[in-house]
């Protein structure tokens, strides 16, 4: 099939041979002549680095300097639109599932004497990435500017999913008063199995078990979670001041480590963004740090875009059916077409 007329949008075309490696086309209807490129296009300098291709490589095959290289890439850096213009403009809120695991990374910035904190949300049935955001601290100030700017998005957060933070909760409410929180029992579970030193002494090994398996594994409602805190408590921890410490966090802390239960489909752990977190990780590792927060903040959103607009690849299970297409395109307006705006270019309404 002969391409459009870029003229008049017309399908009548036909070819008109070829000059300089370029396909010549005619349209019938406006009589007008236009070239198509099909010669393969190298890939974006921003894309590779991204991906983790180091500049002198990058430079090699392009057969520059590494400072041209570079300043090549901060120019395709500079050029990638910002995510959550992304999210404003292109996304259909009601695509996304209103399930939103909350994490992110410190990474190293100088002028900062401790790493700063890259908070970002995964909507957990899509996988898109609708806000990130670079703080200078993971205080109440930064989680408030993220939820407001998801707040603005008309992100329909339901519940998010995390570690115990004390610093996002009230910020959460500000913006969202009916939405819930669930924090990550696979931290919670592993802060006391370090706590109780099972890995190293079988002294609370039962009794560590018992917990795993009657309280995080079987839950079923409030009313079992009792009674097998009582069936744990008469059989492993009444003369004992850590074990029933341990049993009394467990019920005082009851609503948000079982909140998953009100929301369907809704995760037990951050599993997910832990997977994502280990990829992105292994990048900010081998960049050993950004020069300025300028440039981190720009390098974070290229990395995000990128994640966006990747074909998922590695999904098993009921997520099986997201590969083959990137995340991004699970949350598109359905007249927003799936094209390379996202990968270099400024939202027209926002030029």
């Amino acid at each position: 099939m002969n391409p459009k007329c870029p003229k008049c949008n017309s399908c009548e075309t036909v070819k008109r041979g070829s000059r300089r490696g370029l396909k010549r086309f005619l349209c019938k209807k406006c009589h007008g002549s236009f070239s198509v490129d099909h010669r393969r296009k190298a890939e974006l300098l921003w894309i590779q680095h991204v991906d983790g291709v180091p500049i002198r490589k990058l430079a090699d095959e392009r057969k520059l300097s590494i400072a041209q290289t570079y300043q090549k890439l901060i120019a395709e850096l500079n050029r990638v639109v910002e995510n959550v213009l992304v999210t404003k403009i292109y996304c259909d809120p009601e695509k996304f599932c209103g399930i939103l695991i909350v994490d992110g990374k410190f990474i190293k910035v100088r002028g900062y004497k401790q790493k700063i904190p890259f908070i970002y949300g995964i909507d957990y049935l899509t996988h898109d990435i609708p806000i990130h955001q670079l703080s200078q601290s993971e205080s109440e100030v930064a989680f408030e500017e993220f939820f407001k700017e998801l707040k603005t998005n008309k992100y329909p957060l339901h519940i998010v999913v995390c570690d115990d933070r004390s610093s996002l909760e009230k910020p959460l409410k500000k913006y969202y008063p009916e939405a819930i929180i669930q924090h990550c029992q696979n931290h919670y579970v592993n802060n006391i199995r370090e706590a109780l030193h099972v890995r190293t002494a079988e002294t609370h090994q039962h009794f560590f078990n018992s917990i795993k398996k009657h309280i995080f594994d079987e839950y079923s409602d409030e009313e079992n979670l009792k009674t097998q805190l009582n069936y744990i408590f008469e059989k492993h921890a009444k003369k004992n001041s850590m074990r029933i410490a341990i049993l009394k966090d467990i019920y005082k802390r009851r609503e948000k480590l079982f909140s998953y239960t009100k929301v369907p489909h809704c995760p037990k752990n951050t599993n997910l963004i832990e997977l994502y977190n280990s990829h992105l990780n292994a990048r900010v590792r081998s960049i050993k740090g950004f020069k300025s927060f300028a440039n981190a903040e720009r390098w974070c959103n290229a990395y995000i875009i990128r994640r966006r607009t990747k074909s998922l690849t590695d999904c098993r299970g009921k997520f099986k059916p997201l590969n083959g297409k990137p995340s991004l395109q699970n949350t598109l307006k359905k007249e927003v077409g799936w094209t390379e705006i996202f990968l270099e270019k400024t939202p027209k309404t926002e030029r």
